[in-house]
């Protein structure tokens, strides 16, 4: 659980699906994390047409920043996702339960998108993260 935060479900909305409705701030600092893609450390597109492949490079990245300032997957509050395909979603889910815990999941937002920046990606993932003070 994030210190700092509390996350919701209240019982007046629909059960999520593998994220939370509400991510309350009680306390903390916030991070916001730049949209992240398919790209490695050398510049290079890891993936091209694999969304599984993609994806995890997107995390990699999402964990590589998040460790750049103190922060793991635990601190996030927020995910949103840009995809050009809705049917990418389970493969989306499969990888992103591998980095995150299903017991403490942050508030989401998934976005069908006509296209990214580069034609080459199909996913782009922001976060928001909550340190201590």
């Amino acid at each position: 659980m994030t210190e700092g935060a509390r996350f919701h479900n209240p019982d007046t909305v629909h059960k999520p699906m593998g994220y939370s409705h509400v991510a309350e701030v009680t306390s903390g600092r916030l991070v916001y994390l730049a949209g992240q893609v398919a790209v490695d450390p050398a510049g290079n597109i890891v993936g091209e047409s694999d969304i599984a492949a993609q994806t995890k490079q997107v995390f990699e990245n999402l964990k590589n920043n998040l460790a750049a300032v103190g922060a793991t997957f635990a601190n996030v509050i927020k995910l949103s996702y840009f995809v050009l395909d809705a049917a990418h979603i389970p493969t989306i889910r499969e990888v992103r339960n591998s980095y995150l815990n299903p017991d403490a999941m942050p508030t989401s937002t998934l976005v069908v998108v006509a296209g990214l920046a580069r034609p080459e990606w199909l996913i782009e993932v922001e976060a928001v993260a909550l340190l201590p003070v």
